[in-house]
């Protein structure tokens, strides 16, 4: 790296150490993780009965008024991805026999709850909807929809869309979500805590959101909610490269450093001081009279966590105050029945004390429970064992661009695995003592993702971090269990909303 390149990494106040690494990872790549076969059921994911379910969902529920919790929403950017279609109807010519997409949203326009919104924005202009679809004025409805001048949701963020319609009213993201911590994130002294990692340009909107909400909700239902919110950090922004990999320069000559996807959000979950921490996408949200089942696993995959967890304690208490073979062995089955862990063949003869070195470095970490859905064909991640360089095999979820798919073995893999990650996790991110982990300790900083994008008309690379339930957890303890679809229901586009899920009437 040059002095001159070196000088505005620092005028930007960004680390030039931090940047060194980054423009090495654009030169060099990053390996690709060596799988030893996929999780599937039994075999890294547990499927449960009803009773099993029943079980772990009634030990949280007790538990539960004892604990902080706290209930993490990636909430960030804005949702102008699920309106791509759209915006291509209005670069076209109208015809929307050429846009399927477009016409089916204007056919169910009607189905969608920002319709009132709508009757509204043309009534105040003397115009009516209805006369305006009699007319086919589908460029005009559609801009009136996406554009500023109308309903603005074209730049607005997920979380701020009316996603649900009830006899009732409508509901956003942000909504749904305060409803379903009601169902199981109250916590210590009938507490609800929501927090949301927003962008800085829309923290205001969602702060007056929840500001209109919150009063009656509290009135209502006599429970206190804290809600509270986080920036992707800009010291967490990496830098974007030409096609040589060299600094992509701006027209004004500075670098550019672009956000680095949700991985970066590991600092602001790192910032959360809590017992146990629900994760769960901004548009993973089902309307009321879907909820009973999304509550109950989240209570069970909950109380597995706190069940798994008192046992990891236990063995970690033990081995801290005394190694024998007594306290090695309970470390050592915990390791093996929870984990599926197993002492690598050079350390079966080794004295105690490094075999509790080892046992203790591997059962000392953040915990997670992450459920899992049976794979239909959703793009995105799924659950792999992994070769860990001791030679010990440990659970993650991977995304495809980790995996070789030119290698035959590794490519099988991927093609046999079974289930898909719905981002449904429950976190521990506290030690046996109390003490908060120090998350980035347990990144995997080998993995990241490289993808390609362009500006102004010229090609950029841009480097995104290991991703938040990927590499950026590599190295937390990691507990698969498989749960029903109907828990996932994410909103990729505006017409996902005419799913059944999305709608209250069917």
């Amino acid at each position: 790296m040059n002095s001159v390149i070196s000088q505005k990494i620092q005028a930007q106040g960004m680390d030039p150490n931090t940047i060194k690494v980054q423009l090495e990872n654009f030169s060099n790549g990053f390996p690709f993780l060596k799988i030893a076969r996929p999780a599937t059921p039994d075999q890294g994911i547990h499927v449960w009965s009803d009773t099993q379910v029943k079980e772990y969902a009634d030990l949280f529920s007790r538990k539960a008024p004892e604990l902080d919790l706290v209930k993490f929403v990636p909430a960030s950017g804005a949702a102008s991805r699920m309106f791509k279609d759209l915006f291509s109807f209005l670069e076209g010519n109208g015809n929307l026999e050429e846009n399927p997409f477009a016409k089916k949203f204007i056919q169910y326009l009607r189905s969608f709850a920002l319709v009132d919104d709508l009757e509204q924005y043309f009534a105040q202009r003397g115009e009516s909807l209805q006369q305006l679809l009699d007319q086919q004025a589908d460029k005009k409805i559609i801009n009136a929809v996406l554009s500023e001048e109308g309903l603005g949701y074209g730049n607005l963020p997920k979380g701020l869309l009316k996603f649900h319609a009830y006899t009732t009213g409508y509901r956003t993201p942000v909504q749904e979500h305060l409803i379903e911590g009601q169902l199981y994130g109250i916590g210590k002294n009938k507490h609800i805590n929501l927090h949301f990692t927003v962008s800085p340009e829309h923290e205001s909107r969602f702060k007056d959101e929840l500001s209109a909400l919150l009063p009656a909700f509290q009135s209502q239902t006599g429970l206190k909610v804290t809600s509270s919110f986080s920036h992707q950090k800009k010291t967490t922004d990496t830098i974007a490269v030409d096609e040589t990999n060299e600094p992509f320069l701006e027209a004004d000559g500075s670098l550019l450093f672009r956000p680095a996807g949700h991985g970066a959000l590991i600092e602001n979950l790192n910032d959360i001081q809590a017992d146990v921490i629900f994760i769960k996408n901004i548009d993973n949200v089902v309307t009321d009279r879907l909820k009973a089942t999304t509550q109950t696993y989240k209570m069970a995959l909950a109380g597995f966590l706190l069940s798994v967890q008192s046992r990891v304690f236990a063995a970690l208490e033990a081995l801290s105050k005394e190694v024998t073979l007594a306290t090695l062995t309970q470390a050592d089955r915990v390791y093996a029945e929870e984990f599926g862990g197993t002492l690598p063949e050079a350390l079966s003869t080794a004295g105690l004390e490094e075999q509790a070195s080892f046992l203790w470095a591997k059962l000392n970490r953040p915990l997670r429970v992450c459920g899992m859905v049976k794979n239909t064909g959703e793009p995105g991640g799924g659950p792999f064992w992994i070769q860990e360089k001791d030679g010990t095999l440990s659970l993650q979820i991977l995304e495809t661009a980790q995996i070789d798919t030119s290698n035959p073995e590794s490519a099988n893999n991927l093609k046999s695995s079974t289930h898909f990650n719905p981002v449904d996790l429950v976190c521990a991110t506290r030690d046996f003592q109390g003490n908060p982990f120090d998350l980035l300790s347990f990144r995997d900083i080998n993995t990241g993702f490289i993808t390609e994008k362009s500006k102004n008309g010229k090609v950029l690379k841009a480097l995104e971090l290991p991703g938040l339930w990927n590499g950026a957890m590599a190295h937390w303890n990691t507990l698969f269990v498989e749960v029903p679809l109907i828990t996932f229901n994410p909103v990729k586009t505006i017409n996902d909303l005419l799913r059944e899920e999305h709608q209250e009437q069917v």
